[in-house]
């Protein structure tokens, strides 16, 4: 890949399908808290590059190169390369990105050089997590060693592993924010908990790397995050609360809903994720949330009803005997304190009803 930003293909848009998704990496772009300027001419890899937030990652370096001419090398990571040309299509072509075919199971091999990493391969089905527990450890686990190894012998600048807010189990009743520094309570024996156990795990690799080998490693713990570039079949509840109003249909609730947590909008995650990765601390976690968003499950379910009351739908209650089935966590109150991630400068723009407003027209965009 020449490292010339004049060579992309600059009529090839990052989301030419999908207008809201565009938008929203065009203004990420202007967003004065993301460091694009120390990027520049630097090698960027991203593992789970056809997740939601991984292909974000790798959209948004791509406009920072046709809009900034920022000249950054993407490598694009894979495991499913008919996937990965089906959600970058023309990017592909376009000069700046790669897609490396690869696993995080197996060892990473790539002969370019690389400045920065990006880890968000991992499990992101609460069903799976039931149904496949040892291969969703696994992921999490030896998968985060092989791409730690490669970031090991690349000599990296910065590395970001994407965690999550399950690292913190069920907290107290009385735990108030969550800072970076608590630890709530997860069973071991519990199947479901191959999700939350791995995140732990996969992070305490990642500190061990950072202080045995030097690895530069930064940990953001995202809240549950979603919007624009969400796919229309998406199974977690934010995306059949959006396909709900979508196709006018009522929205079933398996639980009470009590769960009670904040939320992020892709595109805020995408920036703190960037700016975490430059100047984030080494061997550090930063908590990514809108503190703003602290709703519950089944209040979210009639904001939803409320923000398209023209699609006619409302809140119902079907509580199955095997809810187990379904990988739902514990009902809680979980609620992340973001303000070490602010200190770095940053602050989320998207608040809860327009996160719902842009998801359901960007997932509108991709049903067509």
């Amino acid at each position: 890949m020449e490292n010339n930003a004049a060579l992309i293909n600059d009529q090839i848009l990052e989301s030419p399908k999908d207008s809201i998704l565009q938008e929203d990496l065009e203004q990420l772009i202007k967003n004065p808290s993301v460091p694009f300027d120390m990027l520049k001419d630097k090698t960027v890899f991203v593992t789970g590059a056809t997740g939601l937030l991984g292909s974000q990652t790798v959209r948004a370096l791509a406009c920072a190169n046709r809009l900034l001419g920022s000249g950054i090398r993407i490598l694009a990571m894979a495991r499913n390369s008919q996937k990965a040309e089906k959600v970058f299509g023309s990017l592909l072509n376009r000069g700046d990105v790669k897609l490396v075919h690869a696993d995080v199971n197996a060892e990473i091999t790539c002969e370019e050089p690389v400045d920065y990493i990006v880890h968000g391969a991992s499990a992101t089905s609460s069903r799976y997590f039931v149904s496949n527990p040892v291969e969703t450890i696994k992921t999490a686990v030896d998968g985060t060693v092989h791409v730690l190894e490669f970031a090991k012998q690349k000599q990296v600048k910065g590395f970001l592993y994407l965690s999550s807010l399950e690292v913190y189990g069920t907290p107290a009743a009385d735990a108030g924010l969550i800072e970076e520094s608590y630890s709530g309570y997860i069973d071991p024996l519990a199947v479901r908990s191959s999700y939350s156990q791995g995140k732990r795990m996969a992070e305490c690799i990642c500190a061990a790397y950072a202080s045995q080998y030097g690895v530069p490693v930064k940990i953001a713990r995202l809240s549950q995050t979603f919007g624009a570039g969400v796919e229309y079949d998406d199974g977690r509840v934010f995306a059949e609360f959006a396909r709900c109003a979508i196709e006018k249909k009522d929205i079933v609730l398996h639980t009470a809903g009590k769960t009670e947590r904040s939320y992020c909008y892709t595109r805020d995650a995408a920036a703190a994720m960037l700016l975490i990765l430059v100047k984030g601390e080494a061997g550090s976690a930063y908590n990514v949330t809108n503190m703003d968003t602290r709703i519950s499950i089944a209040n979210m379910a009639q904001l939803v009803c409320d923000i398209f009351p023209e699609s006619g739908i409302r809140v119902t209650f079907d509580m199955p005997k095997d809810v187990a089935s379904f990988g739902y966590n514990p009902e809680m109150v979980i609620a992340l304190d973001a303000g070490r991630l602010m200190e770095l400068g940053w602050k989320p723009a998207v608040n809860l009803k327009e996160m719902f407003q842009r998801l359901a027209a960007s997932m509108e965009n991709s049903r067509n």
